[in-house]
């Protein structure tokens, strides 16, 4: 018979856990358990959020397949939260290499939401419940591009397969407006940021200058920090 007491807690590895407390903490955490004998071992908790974390000296954060469901009520609110905070830790927003956070979008066949990859490699995947691809169908011809896009960027962490998926997309509809192809060329800059190609990524960036979005409703804060980071 089940209980609203019982609860499940992922033990998640990392190499060391100084590795992860600065990361965690940046993100809201707060430290609830440390021992270094006989293993190390760490609790965190944020809210309803509980992580425990095993050091193990030997272990690959590249090759992890550590994975959290996260559900939340509100994405949008959880990633400002979050990003916000690893600003201020950073100095920037990660987006590339270890740690990293990617912005939220909705995923083909799957959940909306964003992921966290912490320093271990550990995958926090944040999703809304009930929110699925079917409550919104894609309006514009290049929405359908981006769910496939980001269900292998974002969701598989595929990021020569998404880059390929856009490129295509792009490619196919070459009529599409300037304001349809804006969140396709920034996701597509952003992957390749990710990918540690800045070349291809600066020349993304050049092709969103020169759309002509007079008029559109243009949010291009992604484009500018991007920008900011790729000038570092």
């Amino acid at each position: 018979m089940s209980s609203v007491s019982e609860r499940t807690i992922p033990i998640l590895p990392c190499r060391d856990l100084d590795d992860v407390v600065p990361f965690y903490t940046a993100l809201g955490f707060t430290v609830t358990y440390r021992q270094a004998r006989p293993n190390p071992y760490l609790c965190l908790r944020r809210g309803g959020i509980d992580l425990h974390f095993a050091g193990i000296a030997e272990f690959d954060p590249e090759s992890s397949l550590g994975n959290v469901l996260v559900v939340v009520p509100d994405i949008g609110a959880l990633y400002d939260e979050f990003a916000a905070g690893l600003r201020a830790a950073y100095g920037k927003l990660p987006m590339s290499g270890l740690p990293r956070i990617t912005r939220p979008r909705r995923k083909q066949g799957t959940t909306g939401g964003f992921s966290v990859v912490d320093p271990g490699g550990n995958w926090l995947r944040v999703t809304s419940a009930g929110e699925t691809e079917e409550n919104e169908a894609p309006a514009g011809r290049l929405d359908r591009v981006l769910l496939n896009a980001a269900r292998q960027g974002d969701a598989r962490g595929n990021v020569p397969a998404a880059i390929t998926v856009l490129e295509a997309g792009l490619t196919r509809h070459l009529d599409a407006s300037a304001a349809e192809r804006l969140p396709v060329l920034v996701y597509l800059a952003e992957l390749h940021h990710r990918a540690g190609d800045s070349v291809r990524a600066l020349e993304t960036l050049a092709a969103i200058d020169a759309l002509d979005l007079t008029g559109a409703d243009a949010d291009l804060a992604a484009v500018d920090e991007l920008r900011a980071q790729l000038a570092r």
